[in-house]
């Protein structure tokens, strides 16, 4: 199957349209204004989707969704097709953990490593700390590309060892100097960047958020319909944004009947995509406090997070530690370990509800406890072998009747 997309188009204002080729990736050069880089999204001939798409199954690899995606020119891993875990009374777990790199990043890095090699980049560079620059070096690395990461010397031990195993140039240079040494990469060496480059509002690959949409066709097909609301955790809104066009492209297209409600979850130590529709701007920028989502904790905002909210009718609310410490917890008790940031969706759910809901409700958790900042920091002490001492450890550890 072969894609059928024909445009990039604004999101300021989707009659301004441009030729798929090149990739965008500073925003619209005709909408974007001093105040705000706005994104661009994919447009795609919607009358030529077959017929049978949504009649199969999902598979691993997103070429299995080919015709709603942008030109897959850089082979895969796999990605995709994740879990959907019952939880109870009508909750489901989506754990994007069972990606090839343990994280959501992969949808993203699948399409827009591929928008590199088609469009003849001599390489790739991210800035991340996290599961964004893992995936960019697994994927980069796939495609016989070289990959250069800005990341954090305290990047959590899992993803450094991530980084180091792909070959990634690990570049670690004060914050201020990471935005123009990217830009001087992609100007002077011809590599194409997959994070933003953009300094008033997060604009991200215009390809990438495209690979986020699959989570939705995987979720509609496992439910055999729409859920009622969709939890995601939430930084710059990438995810959120693709999640919720994926739905629309479902309903668009007769699958489904309906679109859930997107509900973004940010800590609360930051909260920029919650400002922003709080204050009515398309972005915000906001100070940033310590925290442990540290995956999510971003002081300014992306215009697709606005549009993801108010075109599903779903909110922005923001948790505390505790309360995705907490989250956390639960899902681990069930058997499902995550990063904290990943229970932010679900933390969202309870905190904030809506608990009442005409269908089921689906909560994103997006990366695996591997990643965490604090994971493979501690051990377990010896202990003495001797039978006292074991059957006492038994007995307290025993869950509650």
């Amino acid at each position: 199957m072969t894609s059928l997309a024909t445009a990039q188009r604004s999101l300021a204002d989707p009659s301004v349209r441009h030729p798929l080729w090149p990739p965008l990736t500073r925003g619209c050069p005709v909408t974007s204004t001093e105040e705000v880089a706005y994104p661009l999204d994919i447009d795609y001939a919607y009358d030529e989707v077959p017929a049978d798409l949504f009649a199969r199954p999902a598979a691993h690899g997103l070429e299995r969704w080919a015709p709603l995606l942008p030109p897959l020119a850089a082979p895969g891993l796999g990605e995709g097709n994740t879990p959907l875990v019952e939880l109870a009374d009508g909750l489901w777990i989506k754990d994007e953990s069972r990606n090839p790199t343990w994280s959501h990043k992969d949808r993203l890095n699948r399409v827009a490593v591929s928008a590199a090699v088609a469009s003849g980049a001599r390489g790739i560079v991210v800035s991340s700390s996290g599961n964004h620059g893992a995936a960019a070096a697994a994927y980069a690395a796939r495609a016989g590309l070289p990959c250069a990461v800005f990341t954090s010397p305290d990047a959590p031990p899992a993803v450094a060892s991530h980084l180091r195993a792909y070959g990634a140039t690990v570049l670690t240079v004060p914050r201020a100097s990471v935005r123009p040494l990217m830009l001087r990469i992609v100007d002077e060496l011809g590599f194409q960047s997959v994070s933003s480059v953009t300094d008033t509002a997060h604009t991200g690959h215009p390809f990438g958020p495209e690979g986020y949409k699959t989570l939705a066709y995987e979720i509609a097909l496992d439910l055999g319909r729409a859920p009622a609301a969709v939890h995601l955790p939430t930084g710059y809104g990438e995810l959120l944004f693709g999640v919720a066009k994926g739905f629309r492209e479902l309903a668009r297209l007769g699958v489904t009947d309906s679109v859930p409600r997107v509900y973004a979850t940010e800590p609360a130590a930051a909260g920029a995509l919650t400002e922003a529709l709080r204050t009515g701007r398309p972005v915000a920028r906001v100070p940033v406090g310590p925290s442990i989502a540290y995956a999510i904790d971003c002081e300014i905002s992306g215009y697709r997070g606005v549009l993801a909210v108010r075109e599903t009718g779903g909110a922005a609310r923001t948790v505390t530690d505790e309360q995705m410490a907490a989250a956390q917890a639960e899902l681990a008790a069930q058997g499902l370990w995550f990063e904290a940031s990943s229970a932010a969706g679900l933390a969202g759910f309870r905190a904030h509800g809506p608990h009442e809901a005409d269908g089921p409700v689906v909560c994103v958790a997006t990366s695996s406890g591997y990643k965490d900042i604090g994971t493979a920091r501690h051990a377990y002490a010896p202990m003495d072998p001797d039978w006292q001492s074991i059957k006492t450890a038994l007995t307290e550890s025993e869950p509650p009747k």
